[in-house]
């Protein structure tokens, strides 16, 4: 896009999918994961499955495995501890899994289109990561397309020699988006892997909570919450994300466009990411 004296100093935002905009309440991984693991046996909470949401879906499995109780129960199960070739047998009973629960998840969070669309009017470059495989995001790109959102790129899980949170996706974004220096971008997430992802690449971080892993529930019940119930929920979600080094939190997508302001007078400043206490907006 040729730049205007319109344009914005934000260059590039980088979105995540599931919890940021789409699946509201970040549900398709939680499924997949309960049914990979009770088919060899294991039972597995949500809080477990959700504990290290936004990582590469193997390197999601290593963790819940490496750690009790799930650690103890395949040992009890299996007479050894988990080995590489365990991890490797669960990913593949995920990885169809996904790709099924995925595409039953795919509408989009309100604000995600309208918020894109006004980036747009303003210059700044959209990118994507996700810690789905090429493979798991086949339906959610072309349903996310028919719904009005398909960024300029997408950056998928295993398309780097690491993923989260290692800031290896966004500075390749980053990199193909032909933006620099990483501090004129904004990376926007909903889990605190992602979070890091973005504060190690030196772009902007913004946290959803409301509509992320966090609160970890499905739009319908979300909104089935008293004000104070939702509050109550979406709060420590939102300090978990501030903790994890956010510039901003806010509820979902929906609630960027009126941050935007901010954001561009700092970079304008020449204000870098991180030095200022995180500004939680909910």
């Amino acid at each position: 896009m040729p730049p205007s004296s319109d344009n914005s100093p934000i260059k590039a935002c980088i979105f995540d999918w599931a919890g940021t905009m789409i699946d509201f309440g970040c549900c398709a991984p939680v499924v997949a994961l309960h049914g990979a693991f009770a088919e060899i046996g294991l039972s597995l909470s949500d809080a477990e499955a959700r504990a290290d949401m936004g990582m590469a879906k193997r390197a999601h499995i290593h963790a819940i495995l490496s750690r009790a109780p799930q650690r103890s129960a395949f040992e009890a199960m299996a007479g050894r501890a988990p080995a590489d070739a365990d991890i490797d047998d669960l990913f593949r009973r995920v990885e169809p899994r996904m790709v099924a629960a995925a595409g039953q998840h795919t509408r989009l969070i309100d604000g995600a289109t309208e918020l894109v669309r006004y980036l747009r009017t303003k210059g700044v470059r959209i990118g994507s990561g996700t810690g789905y495989s090429r493979s798991m995001m086949g339906q959610i790109l072309a349903a996310a397309a028919d719904q009005g959102y398909a960024p300029d790129l997408v950056v998928c899980a295993g398309e780097t020699l690491e993923g989260r949170p290692s800031p290896l996706m966004t500075w390749k974004a980053l990199v193909e988006l032909g933006v620099w220096p990483a501090r004129t971008a904004i990376k926007v997430d909903d889990a605190v892997v992602g979070i890091h992802e973005g504060c190690e690449a030196g772009t902007w971080t913004l946290g959803v909570a409301a509509s992320g892993n966090g609160v970890g529930l499905p739009l319908d019940a979300f909104l089935s919450l008293t004000p104070e119930q939702r509050q109550a929920r979406t709060m420590p979600a939102a300090q978990a994300l501030a903790e994890a080094g956010a510039d901003y939190v806010v509820g979902s997508v929906a609630d960027i466009l009126g941050l935007l302001p901010e954001i561009e007078d700092r970079i304008r400043a020449g204000e870098r990411p991180g030095t200022a206490p995180c500004r939680i907006s909910i």
